[in-house]
């Protein structure tokens, strides 16, 4: 567990010189690559939405690809074709894109829902179905998705079944004043990213992931999730509460969470920081509201549900 700690403490200090001021993002980005989830990071262009997906990916010794979505982006551009072979006179596979460790979905509402769809079994199941071929995926396997807001110009909304796969929905923000002003003095560029030597190996990540799995959860704890997750179907203003997928991403990211803080238990603190996050993309509201609203029931939910001595 102490190699474990040391790694995540290197790697939080060397993304926050490169995402200055953010260090609840950087903190709950590694949260969900330990965790074994997805990420997905929703804010205007411009705050460091694809510079934290590409340090997080330099940070690992992990192999990376990036997929620009646009309104005519394939399925196949992203899984990949089977193409004839005249020398070997067979039809052999050429993989897409997602067969990396972390793959950024960069700006992944621009597409259509079918595109989109071509995700939904790779980031459940890790695995890939083409043309009555199954493909396994690398691991670890990390998707992170970037997205305009929704009411943005040439965007399509993301389906219900698609948020689900996502553990943890983030917004970054602007910078605070001085943190901004260091930004804006530095002009770090992407080719400044490149020079980002790995600080933790693949086996260490997997390691690490099932070291997270490990984490001892009281049932008290246990009990006290499920409160926050029933309140969130029987809240007056949702329409549909989180589902049992959401419920299991919930615990998984307090395991990680407490990992990430240095400890082997997990305390109610852990789903009190997380909850918002992991939860507030998967309910539904009876109006029309956006998603920053819904985080704003769970933490309502959070603040009267009775938390475990």
């Amino acid at each position: 567990m102490i190699q474990a700690v040391e790694w995540i403490k290197d790697a939080r200090d060397r993304l926050s010189t490169i995402l200055r001021g953010k260090d609840r993002v950087i903190k709950m980005a590694l949260v969900t690559l330990i965790g074994r989830g997805h990420l997905l990071i929703e804010d205007i262009p411009g705050v460091g939405k694809t510079t934290l997906a590409l340090g997080l990916a330099r940070v690992t010794d992990c192999t990376f690809q990036r997929i620009q979505f646009t309104s005519d982006l394939l399925p196949s551009d992203i899984l990949g074709v089977h193409i004839y072979n005249p020398d070997k006179k067979d039809f052999e596979f050429r993989p897409g894109p997602i067969f990396a460790n972390i793959v950024l979905a960069d700006e992944i509402n621009r597409t259509n829902p079918k595109t989109q769809s071509a995700l939904l079994e790779a980031m459940n199941e890790r695995r890939v179905s083409i043309e009555r071929s199954i493909y396994t995926l690398p691991e670890p396997f990390m998707v992170i998705a970037t997205q305009n807001p929704i009411e943005y110009h040439g965007t399509f909304p993301l389906p219900e079944s698609q948020l689900d796969r996502f553990m943890l929905h983030l917004r970054i923000g602007y910078p605070s004043y001085e943190d901004e002003k260091g930004a804006v003095v530095q002009m770090k560029d992407f080719e400044d990213l490149e020079g980002i030597t790995p600080l933790v190996t693949k086996e260490q990540i997997l390691k690490t992931q099932r070291l997270a799995t490990e984490v001892h959860v009281d049932e008290d704890v246990v009990d006290y999730l499920m409160k926050i997750v029933w309140a969130t179907r029987r809240h007056p203003e949702v329409r549909l509460g989180t589902s049992t997928r959401g419920a299991q991403h919930l615990l998984r990211a307090a395991k990680a969470h407490a990992l990430v803080e240095g400890r082997d238990y997990t305390l109610p603190e852990d789903i009190k920081e997380v909850a918002p996050l992991v939860l507030g993309h998967r309910i539904l509201l009876r109006s029309k509201s956006f998603i920053r609203d819904a985080e704003e029931i769970v933490q309502e939910i959070l603040n009267k549900t009775e938390v475990p001595v």
